[in-house]
């Protein structure tokens, strides 16, 4: 059983539902296959801020920790602690140290942190934080603080907030009914106003705690935190859809790096088979507000599409596919998105003592799990 990675530190492990062996990329841009003994499927495969270590998730209730180095790895530690598959795991920035968010269909999101080399303690345990599965984890900008969100299938993004005090506050945002399967932050943006080019000068705005989510009701939706209330609120910038939008549940969402001054792009992909690129310009809208979301079709692939990566520099899409294939894209000057490259995934073909990749993760669909 299979999946694969992408050892390369700007971009996250390329995503698919596959089982015990992952392939990362060396320094000399050969493949790694990383046999991850997992008893059972693979969902997500995460490559930290230096790309040195690697967690993958597993449907046998662990998370299993890799140094990698050259062509090179070795496992070093397995996380224990949850009562259900793991679909996600998210690295925070190592200005907090080597911490590692987890989440899981037991409905907790579990916060590890190496406190010496190869020897993990839990950081927190949000048990019971929602009353479903939780499908999708994510770390916020460092520069806001340590601040991880979740997607669960009960309909609510919830966020852990870690004080001062070195507790956790928790907030919560309901989405939908239907349940929600990923979340992705906006990059931290110092944006200026005030007009310089009649000799005035620009003044810093302070920047925004932003999201987006995807939910099984074929939506995506952004929310931000209030400066002045200090609320979540979802933003009210319309949402093109008349003439493109998914038919299907989303099932992940990709806030891309911030490349162009003023312009917000994000993307998403659906078990529709679609991958949809979103942008949104600042002081397009009416009084020198942000303008709508406008959505351009990227591809429409055979097979419904799982995961989605940029790479560090916003100009190339990682996309996962149900054909247990990882296509890389990349926008040209005229907006039309291309194939640059592929990457199979040796678990389809029966590589590296592989047996194949799951088409879809191992929950029940009533409980809408990460498609991953």
């Amino acid at each position: 059983m299979a999946t694969t990675a992408m050892a390369d530190p700007s971009a996250a492990a390329a995503p698919t539902d596959g089982g015990a062996t992952t392939t990362t990329t060396s320094s000399n841009g050969g493949p790694i296959f990383v046999d991850t003994q997992h008893d059972d499927m693979v969902h997500d495969a995460q490559l930290d801020y230096y790309g040195c270590k690697l967690a993958t998730s597993s449907s046998d209730r662990t998370v299993k920790i890799y140094d990698v180095a050259g062509s090179s790895y070795t496992h070093t530690a397995t996380l224990q602690g949850h009562e259900g598959p793991v679909w996600e795991v998210s690295w925070a920035h190592p200005k907090f140290g080597v911490v590692l968010a987890s989440c899981s269909f037991d409905g907790s999101v579990l916060i590890h942190r190496e406190s010496r080399p190869h020897d993990w303690t839990l950081l927190h345990g949000a048990r019971n934080l929602h009353e479903s599965s939780v499908n999708g984890v994510a770390f916020a900008p460092h520069e806001f603080g340590l601040i991880a969100a979740a997607a669960s299938s009960d309909g609510r993004v919830s966020f852990l907030t870690h004080r001062d005090d070195d507790s956790w506050g928790v907030e919560y945002v309901r989405d939908n009914a239907l349940g929600v399967n990923s979340v992705s932050w906006s990059p931290y943006i110092v944006s200026s106003s005030g007009d310089e080019g009649d000799g005035g000068d620009a003044t810093p705005t302070t920047p925004r705690l932003r999201l987006v989510t995807g939910g099984c009701d074929n939506r995506i939706r952004f929310y931000a935190k209030s400066p002045a209330t200090g609320q979540w609120e979802e933003e009210t910038t319309p949402i093109e859809t008349s003439s493109l939008s998914h038919s299907d549940w989303v099932r992940d969402v990709a806030w891309a790096p911030a490349v162009v001054p003023g312009i917000d792009v994000v993307a998403s992909c659906s078990e529709d088979k679609s991958v949809l690129v979103w942008t949104q310009k600042a002081d397009e809208g009416e009084g020198g507000e942000p303008g709508p979301w406008k959505p351009t079709l990227l591809h429409t692939f055979e097979e419904p599409v799982w995961r989605l990566s940029w790479s560090v520099t916003g100009n190339i899409l990682a996309v996962s596919s149900g054909d247990s294939t990882v296509t890389l894209w990349k926008a040209g000057l005229d907006g039309t998105w291309s194939q640059v490259d592929t990457v199979d995934d040796v678990g389809a073909t029966g590589g590296a003592g592989g047996a194949g990749v799951a088409p879809q993760p191992g929950a029940p669909p009533i409980q809408q799990p990460q498609g991953y």
